[in-house]
């Protein structure tokens, strides 16, 4: 634990996060928030409610494993690394990515701003069947 309760809080969070916990989202987040990732940007609070409870509607396994923390003033960065499972996905076997999140902070200690910067092909793409081994396929060629 750092220092800096509004980002402990945050990290805390996305570890409970699951589809029966979108509804606290208030906790963290303002009511105007923006949030963006490789795949979505999504605004407001109602809005990402709805896009994580379908995100994690059949996620069975979903924890953070956090690494740095910097906030300078309103803005902080986050490296981790997820571990997650669907069962649509690398047949159901947890995988791991890593990531960054930037964050921006109201003056009331939630996130008003949240961008998430992750290879989207080692989450999704290399793990659906045939889009799966093109994908690697390429990448080899690429290295």
């Amino acid at each position: 634990m750092s220092q800096d309760t509004a980002l402990d809080a945050f990290c805390a969070f996305f570890n409970k996060l699951d589809n029966t916990c979108t509804e606290k989202l208030y906790e963290v987040y303002t009511e105007d928030i923006v949030f963006s990732d490789p795949l979505h940007t999504i605004e407001g609070r109602a809005a990402l409610e709805e896009y994580f409870a379908s995100m994690y509607a059949n996620v069975s396994e979903c924890q953070f494993r956090y690494h740095q923390r910097q906030r300078h003033g309103e803005t902080a960065f986050v490296t981790w690394t997820m571990n997650f499972a669907h069962p649509r996905l690398a047949g159901g076997k947890v995988i791991s990515v890593d990531g960054c999140s930037h964050l921006t902070f109201a003056d009331d200690g939630r996130v008003s701003r949240h961008r998430d910067y992750f290879d989207a092909g080692a989450m999704l793409y290399e793990h659906v069947p045939v889009m799966g081994g093109l994908i690697r396929l390429l990448k080899r060629r690429a290295g």
